[in-house]
């Protein structure tokens, strides 16, 4: 069996040379489902695993737009469409320096396995630009993004396509976008999510992330007798996953004492709470990410070029970027008491991270820990579609039930004995519905 992983990723490489955090990503994947797959010789008949790993479309394009002096900028644009079995791709658009292929196709990947968790009706996508909004003015933003859905709109629709927000695309942004989508196709329709609540927007949108986490936390915390009240946390980021999170925690009892940007982390031992959570928002509208003014503005400690996993906490929650826990920081999490990771973004930990963390701690992945964010895109899509608006409380509920399902199904596939493999749990939850779906569509 062994060779035969090593063969399916060997292969892998082969044909998609560099693509490193792509190859992570299925890595990570296969070594969770290939027992499963081998006993199921229907889906290896059908080439499952293979056509799985294959995006069924890749869009590449340039982005040309005018900055404020007047001058020709040029960008690149992607889109990724992973995986259409279980309905339109779903996927964010990143705009940020560090987009490239690999970045994509692994965050394609895992948002098709993400999305079938929900139990919603959506495929798995993922683009985005190697452009970055920091340090533009509203005008160049705007000019940038009209360009890159001068192009991407032939690609997308609300039964075809449907992208949301990521990093470097907030609410400005998805506005701008969907203007453009609007002007060119002269039709209102739900083709992207995370919009303004006067234009088709959802309830809890931005802090959906953050607060599908906390939920799925609370599930892995009850299993353990425990609750998140009392619990002391660290978060990284500070962005609408860290903010959903911070603001849900405190809601829960929970007190969470540090956050960070790429200048550092803050260490607030009264904990980040009240008037705090309100600068941060004020703190990230200023169109600069870093967190050194918070330590100055209340008085906390500020850790420059460095990571809050080693501060003593009893959780921890990665909410920043991929591969923001290596193997050090692991260790020094165990080492200072901590006892539970649940990893609010898309591959937060390295893989020997992961190695560690499950045999140490109670460990859970991006793919079924932050699904809470496409959970409420799905609804805003289903709000969309039948012109509605639902209650701040109707949303709410409907996320609290999707985490409870993930969960459910994390621990149904993932137990073994006492102890609960949340990666395989999710790995294979997510592929068999996947997987199902394809076997009823044939070669496709």
């Amino acid at each position: 069996m062994k060779t035969d992983i090593n063969d399916f990723i060997a292969n892998l490489e082969r044909r998609t040379p560099g693509e490193k955090e792509f190859h992570q990503a299925v890595e990570e994947v296969i070594g969770s489902v290939w027992e499963f797959y081998e006993k199921n010789p229907r889906y290896q008949r059908a080439k499952i695993l293979e056509r799985m790993v294959e995006p069924e479309r890749v869009i590449m394009f340039r982005v040309p737009w005018v900055d404020d002096r007047g001058e020709v900028q040029i960008n690149r644009g992607y889109r990724v469409e992973f995986n259409s079995a279980l309905g339109p791709y779903k996927g964010g658009l990143r705009f940020h320096a560090s987009v490239t292929l690999s970045i994509l196709k692994f965050l394609g990947f895992e948002q098709t396995f993400k999305n079938s968790l929900t139990t919603l009706p959506m495929g798995g996508g993922k683009g985005g630009s190697d452009f970055s909004p920091k340090g533009k003015t509203d005008g160049e933003i705007m000019r940038f993004c009209q360009s890159f859905m001068t192009e991407l709109y032939r690609h997308i629709g609300p039964n075809t396509d449907v992208p949301a927000g990521d990093i470097g695309v907030g609410g400005r942004e998805i506005g701008y976008l969907f203007g453009q989508y609007k002007r060119l196709k002269n039709e209102f329709t739900g083709v992207l999510t995370g919009k303004g609540l006067a234009w088709g927007g959802s309830l809890i949108r931005p802090e959906a992330t953050g607060f599908g986490a906390v939920y799925f936390a609370q599930h892995m915390l009850h299993r353990l007798g425990k609750d998140i009240e009392g619990q002391t946390v660290a978060v990284s980021g500070f962005g609408n996953v860290a903010w959903g999170a911070i603001s849900k925690i405190n809601e829960l009892g929970g007190k969470v004492v540090t956050l960070s940007g790429p200048d550092g982390y803050i260490y607030d031992k009264e904990g980040i709470t009240g008037d705090k959570v309100e600068y941060l928002l004020e703190l990230r509208a200023t169109n600069n990410d870093i967190v050194e003014p918070y330590a100055q503005e209340f008085g906390a400690r500020f850790v420059a070029d460095k990571r809050p996993w080693e501060v003593p906490v009893d959780l921890a929650m990665p909410c920043a970027t991929e591969n923001e826990v290596d193997l050090a920081d692991a260790k020094e999490l165990v080492k200072n008491g901590c006892k539970l990771l649940a990893e609010a973004s898309n591959m937060g930990c390295t893989a020997a991270a992961v190695d560690y963390l499950h045999e140490t701690m109670d460990y859970a992945p991006g793919k079924a820990v932050n699904a809470g964010g496409v959970a409420v895109s799905g609804l805003e899509m289903s709000q969309n579609s039948m012109r509605i608006n639902w209650p701040r409380e109707e949303v709410d509920t409907r996320l609290k039930g999707i985490m409870k399902d993930i969960h459910e199904t994390c621990v149904n596939y993932g137990k073994n004995g006492e102890k609960i493999d949340y990666v395989k749990g999710a790995n294979v939850g997510g592929f068999v519905k996947v997987a199902e779906a394809m076997l009823a569509q044939g070669v496709v």
